[in-house]
């Protein structure tokens, strides 16, 4: 009875072994893969996280922005409203995307001196990217609209993905993905331990409180 019952438990054992190595394999792999790339996107983030870290405290002079203004005459037929003032600039301009920015403020009394004044309606239209800025404003009565273009260096760029400037929700779900990865190598890295280290309470109790911890900081959040 004791032999049949050693020559079985090897033999069941060895399923479950096999199925450990599978899983360990799977894993290391998913690993090396989301580390990838969370450190492409990490790399990104990284050195533009300095710059925006310390561009107060040891001024880093790494990002710049080229400005120029210009004054455009308007056609014979003005924009009677913002949006169509930003969809003149966007053809006279040349520009690839429609205006991020439109804003009107309505005229209002000023006192200029000692005497009341009207001050005229003022439309600002903006056009952002990266890259890029032009900044365009308009005192409605004017024959002309002040036009301010900002081109920003390699590191300003870096600066402006790092805070998302200019760019739509492509790029913020894409920016998620990052955040996701970090998730799950923390994941993966716990079951890793788990499956190949024989401290495997160590490890399901560590990857359990930062879980905790997390979901308590979020739901805290909202």
């Amino acid at each position: 009875m004791s032999t049949a019952t050693a020559s079985a438990t090897p033999a069941a054992a060895a399923p479950a072994a096999y199925r450990r190595a599978r899983a360990v394999r799977f894993l290391r792999t998913a690993h090396g893969w989301i580390g990838l790339w969370g450190a492409a996107l990490g790399l990104l983030f990284g050195v533009s996280g300095i710059l925006l870290n310390h561009r107060n405290v040891l001024k880093i002079p790494a990002a710049h922005t080229q400005e120029d203004t210009v004054q455009l005459a308007l056609p014979a037929e003005r924009p009677d409203n913002p949006k169509a003032l930003a969809a003149w600039l966007q053809g006279e301009l040349k520009l690839d995307r429609e205006a991020g920015r439109v804003r009107a403020e309505p005229g209002r009394e000023v006192i200029w001196g000692d005497q009341p004044v009207v001050q005229p309606a003022r439309w600002t239209v903006g056009f952002v990217t990266p890259a890029a800025s032009v900044q365009a404003e308009y005192w409605v009565g004017n024959g002309f609209v002040s036009v301010k273009r900002g081109s920003n260096n390699v590191f300003a760029t870096l600066n402006n993905l790092h805070k998302g400037v200019g760019l739509g929700v492509g790029w913020v779900l894409l920016i998620d993905t990052l955040a996701g990865s970090i998730l799950l190598l923390s994941l993966s890295g716990v079951a890793l331990w788990t499956l190949t280290n024989r401290r495997r309470t160590v490890g399901a109790v560590i990857g359990g409180t930062s879980l905790l911890v997390a979901l308590v900081i979020g739901a805290s959040a909202f």
